[in-house]
C-alpha cells in the first residue's frame, strides 16, 4: 500500500559518495518526507508513484541518456510541471556552462543551486518546490471539478483560492477603451491584491497613479485576443501578483478576465536570495522565462481540443436559459398579434434567441458533439435547391455558377447541417470578395482505393482576396475572424471543419493572397440512393389534436413555468412537478395523466429513471423526454425534444407522440 505522503515526499538522485544520504538526512531533520533513488531508472519507477519534487545532481544526468526521463516529463498531465532542483558544480549555471541549457531543456521547471552551499539554502527551495506542487495538486482536484459539472463553477468561484475578477472596459476622458470597471470578482480577490469591494469601481478611481500601465496591459488583450501571462506588482498595496489574462468572448462584450495569485512572500524570498547570490537569480529568471514559452506553445496546441471539451458541457445551461425565453416570446407574439409595434420587438426577440441557438449548434459543430440525421442526401439536388438562397445571400455583384451534374451516387450526411456549411462557405466567400467576382460551386466523385467513388467532393470557389499563410493556418480556429468586430462569430469554418470529420469525411482549406479561396468538403458515398421521401419536407404546423392532461415535470422552475403556459396556450390541462419523485407521488395518489413530459437532467432521479418507474407500474402512460443536450438525442429509447423549442415544437412533438399510442395501441 502507497504510503499516504509519498504525492508530497521529495525523491533524490545522487550516486556519488554519502551525498544522497546527505541531502535525504538534511530534509527530513526539516520535517520534509525524502527517499534516496539509486539510479535514473530507479527514480522513473518512484516517480510513478508519486512525488512532490526531485533533487539531483549535475553529475548523475552529466552522461546519462536522459530520453526515459524527458518521456515520463512530457507524458505529465497538462495540470503537472513537476519541479526539479539541480544541483550543479561551481560554474555549472548557464552562463559558464552549456551543459545547463541542455539540462533546462529536458527538465524543464527546474532551479539551479551552486554548490558549495549552505543547507538552509536548500531546504528554502525544497519548501517552495513543495508549495509549488501542492498548488499543482490544487489546480488539478479544481480541474476535475469543473470538468464534472459547469454547476460547479459557482462554488469553485467562490472557494477557489486564487483571486479572480471580471473587468469590462468603458470610453473615457482620456480616449476609447482607457478605463475598466470590476464587474465581477470573488471573495479571494481581496486576499490576494489587499483591495476590498472592488464590483463596480473603475480602476483609474481605484489605484489612479499606476492606472494606465493596468489599462495598456489588459486592452492589448481585449484587442489582440491573445491570452497573456504576467508578473506585476500592485503598488497601491505592495503586492506581488503572477496573473493571466483572457478575452471574454464574444469580443463585443470588451470584457476581460484575469486570475492571480499573491506572491509576495515568493517574490521577497526571491530579492534575499538575489542578494546572497546574484547568479542564481538570473539562472532562476531565464528558467521561468523557458517554461513561460512552453505553457504558451502547449496552450497553442491543446486550444482547440479545450474548447471542445467545453462547449459540449455549456450547451445544456445555454438551452435551459433559453427555453422559457422563446416560449414566453411566442405566447406574447399571440396575445399582442394585432399589435404591429409590438409583433415587430417580439419578432426581433424570437430571432436573437434563434441565433443564440445557432451559436450553441455551431459550438457543437466544433467540438463534434451535434447530434447528427445521417441518411442519404441527392448532393446535386441539395445544392440546386439552395441556389435561389445562396443568390440572394451573395448578392448581385457575384456571379453564382453551380457544377452539379446528375448520375452522381448519393453522400451519406445531415442535410440541415450540410445546408448550413454551404451557405456558410459562401457567405465567406462573398464578404472576400467586396468588389464582386465568381462563386463556383463544383461536385465531382473522388475515388479511394479502385475505380469505385469513396467520396463526394463539394468545392467552393471565390476570385476573392485570398489569405496569407499566417492566417490560413489559422482560419479553422473557432472565434478566429478576420472581418470587423461585429460582422462574424469566427466559428463558421471551424463549424464546416467538426461536420466533416463528425461525418468520415475530409475538410481541406487552400488559398493564394490576391487570387481566392478554396474550400474542399469531402462527405462518404451512401451505400443507397436518397429517395425523393428522404429529402427534407418543408415545415408546416402540427395537425390539431384533443385536449390532453399533461404532468409536467422539471426542478428548473423558469423552465417549468414557461412550458406550463405553452401547454395550458395549447388547450393542455397541466399538473407541475419539481422533481421524479414528486411525480410519482402524484401518480401514487391517482392521477392519471394522459402523458408525462419530464426533463432528462434532474437530481437525484433523472428523466430516463422517472420513465423507467412509469413504464413499470404504469405502462399505459407515454413519456416524453426534454432535453437540453445536443440535437435531442440521447440514447435512452424514449421519445425526446430538444432545447430550446417553440409552442410549435412541442405541439407537433405530442401529436406525434398520440398517433404513435394509437398506432401502437
Amino acid at each position: 500500500m502507497k504510503r499516504t505522503t509519498v504525492s508530497e515526499r521529495a525523491l533524490i538522485l545522487a550516486p556519488r559518495g554519502r551525498d544522497a544520504t546527505i541531502a535525504v538526512a538534511m530534509l527530513r531533520e526539516t520535517g520534509l518526507e525524502a527517499e534516496a533513488c539509486s539510479s535514473l531508472a530507479a527514480l522513473i519507477d518512484q516517480l510513478d508513484e508519486g512525488a512532490a519534487f526531485i533533487v539531483v545532481t549535475e553529475e548523475a544526468i552529466a552522461s546519462a541518456d536522459l530520453h526515459p526521463l524527458s518521456a515520463w516529463i512530457a507524458d505529465q498531465e497538462e495540470w503537472s510541471d513537476i519541479p526539479f532542483i539541480l544541483l550543479t558544480t561551481r560554474g555549472g549555471g548557464l552562463e559558464r556552462n552549456p551543459a545547463a541549457a541542455r539540462h533546462l531543456e529536458v527538465l524543464g521547471n527546474v532551479t539551479f543551486l551552486e554548490r558549495p552551499f549552505h543547507p538552509t539554502t536548500l531546504v528554502s527551495l525544497a519548501r517552495s518546490a513543495l508549495r509549488a506542487r501542492r498548488r499543482q495538486y490544487d489546480a488539478r482536484a479544481r480541474l476535475i471539478d469543473l470538468r464534472e459539472s459547469e454547476a460547479r463553477f459557482r462554488t469553485l468561484f467562490e472557494t477557489m483560492d486564487e483571486g479572480f475578477c471580471v473587468i469590462e472596459f468603458l470610453d473615457g476622458p482620456h480616449g476609447p477603451l482607457s478605463d475598466y470597471v470590476h464587474v465581477q470578482a470573488n471573495p479571494a480577490y481581496e486576499r490576494h491584491a489587499g483591495i476590498a469591494g472592488v464590483v463596480g469601481q473603475r480602476v483609474r478611481e481605484m489605484v489612479p497613479d499606476e492606472a494606465e500601465g493596468w489599462v495598456e496591459l489588459y486592452r492589448d488583450v481585449l484587442l489582440s485576443g491573445e491570452p497573456i501571462r504576467f508578473h506585476r506588482e500592485l503598488e497601491a498595496t505592495g503586492r506581488h501578483l503572477e496573473l493571466a489574462a483572457f478575452r471574454v468572448e464574444p469580443a463585443e462584450r470588451r470584457e476581460v478576465a484575469v486570475i492571480f495569485q499573491d506572491v509576495t512572500e515568493r517574490t521577497r524570498a526571491a530579492v534575499a536570495l538575489h542578494e546572497l547570490n546574484e547568479t542564481l537569480e538570473r539562472r532562476v529568471a531565464d528558467a521561468v522565462s523557458e517554461r513561460e514559452d512552453a505553457l504558451a506553445q502547449l496552450h497553442e496546441a491543446q486550444k482547440l481540443e479545450t474548447i471542445g471539451q467545453l462547449t459540449g458541457g455549456v450547451a445544456h445551461d445555454f438551452n435551459n436559459l433559453l427555453t422559457p425565453i422563446t416560449g414566453a416570446l411566442d405566447l406574447l407574439g399571440r396575445r399582442y398579434a394585432d399589435d404591429q409595434r409590438s409583433t415587430r420587438l417580439i419578432e426581433g426577440a424570437l430571432q436573437s434567441a434563434e441565433r443564440a441557438k445557432t451559436l450553441v449548434q455551431r459550438l457543437l459543430g466544433f467540438a463534434r458533439r451535434q447530434a447528427l440525421e445521417t441518411r442519404p442526401v441527392d448532393l446535386a439536388a441539395l445544392v440546386e435547391g439552395m441556389r435561389d438562397l445562396i443568390g440572394s445571400s451573395i448578392g448581385p455583384s457575384v456571379e453564382l455558377d453551380i457544377d452539379a451534374p446528375a448520375g452522381l451516387p448519393s453522400a451519406l450526411a445531415d442535410p440541415n447541417q450540410l445546408e448550413l456549411a454551404i451557405l456558410n462557405l459562401c457567405v465567406n466567400a462573398r464578404d472576400a470578395m467586396p468588389g464582386g467576382g465568381t462563386l463556383r460551386l463544383a461536385i465531382e466523385p473522388v475515388a479511394d482505393v479502385g475505380a469505385t467513388p469513396a467520396f463526394l467532393r463539394l468545392s467552393v470557389i471565390d476570385t476573392g482576396t485570398g489569405m496569407d499563410a499566417q492566417t490560413l493556418a489559422r482560419a479553422v480556429e473557432p472565434f478566429y475572424s478576420t472581418k470587423e468586430l461585429g460582422k462574424g462569430t469566427g466559428l463558421g469554418l471551424s463549424m464546416v471543419h467538426g461536420l466533416a470529420a463528425q461525418l468520415g469525411g475530409k475538410f481541406d482549406l487552400s488559398s493564394t493572397l490576391g487570387e481566392g479561396t478554396r474550400v474542399d468538403l469531402y462527405l462518404p458515398v451512401a451505400n443507397n440512393r436518397a429517395s425523393g421521401t428522404e429529402r427534407r419536407a418543408a415545415a408546416r404546423e402540427p395537425d390539431a389534436f384533443r385536449a390532453l392532461s399533461v404532468l409536467l415535470v422539471d426542478d428548473e422552475e423558469l423552465v417549468r413555468i414557461g412550458t406550463a403556459e405553452m401547454l395550458r396556450d395549447l388547450g393542455h390541462e397541466v399538473i407541475e412537478a419539481g422533481s421524479g419523485g414528486e411525480a410519482l407521488a402524484k401518480l401514487f395518489n391517482g392521477f392519471r395523466p394522459d402523458v408525462v413530459v419530464t426533463d432528462y437532467m434532474m437530481p437525484r432521479m433523472d428523466g430516463a429513471a422517472l420513465a423507467a418507474e412509469i413504464e413499470a407500474r404504469y405502462p399505459a402512460i407515454p413519456v416524453l423526454v426534454v432535453t437540453g443536450y445536443a440535437g435531442g438525442d440521447l440514447d435512452i429509447g424514449l421519445p425526446q425534444l430538444a432545447k430550446p423549442f417553440r409552442q410549435a415544437d412541442l405541439s407537433a412533438a405530442l401529436a406525434q407522440l398520440a398517433s404513435e399510442r394509437v398506432a401502437a395501441g
